[in-house]
């Protein structure tokens, strides 16, 4: 197996909702270190770098507003499959859709406001980590 590192947001309601513990405790849980944190506000112009590959796309703007709307917690978590493993921790993208013990299964009830986001491919968490995490350390 790949040992990983991959970027992992908690995005504004979960932190308005004091969810992040929770997040950060379901994935020490599972095993993995986390090699970065930060609490931010999440600028235009880095949510526009964050979400490149959709623009164009009918809710571009939503999701620029929504990520910018307030506080969020980015973590930089490493460990065994990180990717795929985070990816099934979070849940269907739809909240609806996601199974109970998934963190959007339990914690979400709408697809705009969904708790976190987790990168999906090796590619793109190279990219988000150093977006978020620009320094280098994680």
């Amino acid at each position: 197996m790949a040992v990983e590192t991959t970027l992992v947001l908690v995005k504004p309601d979960g932190v308005r909702r004091g969810l992040a513990g929770e997040i950060v405790a379901r994935l020490e849980r599972r095993g993995f270190e986390l090699r970065g944190a930060r609490l931010l506000k999440i600028s235009r112009t880095l949510a526009q770098q964050h979400y490149a590959e959709h623009k164009g796309k009918p809710f571009f703007g939503d999701l620029v507003s929504f990520i910018t709307s307030g506080r969020v917690l980015a973590l930089a978590v490493h460990g065994e499959t990180a990717i795929a493993t985070v990816r099934t921790m979070m849940g269907a993208t739809n909240p609806l859709d996601s199974l109970p013990g998934t963190i959007r299964g339990d914690l979400a009830l709408e697809l705009s406001e969904n708790i976190v986001h987790g990168s999906d491919s090796k590619a793109s968490a190279k990219r988000e980590l150093g977006l978020f995490f620009p320094d280098g350390l994680v």
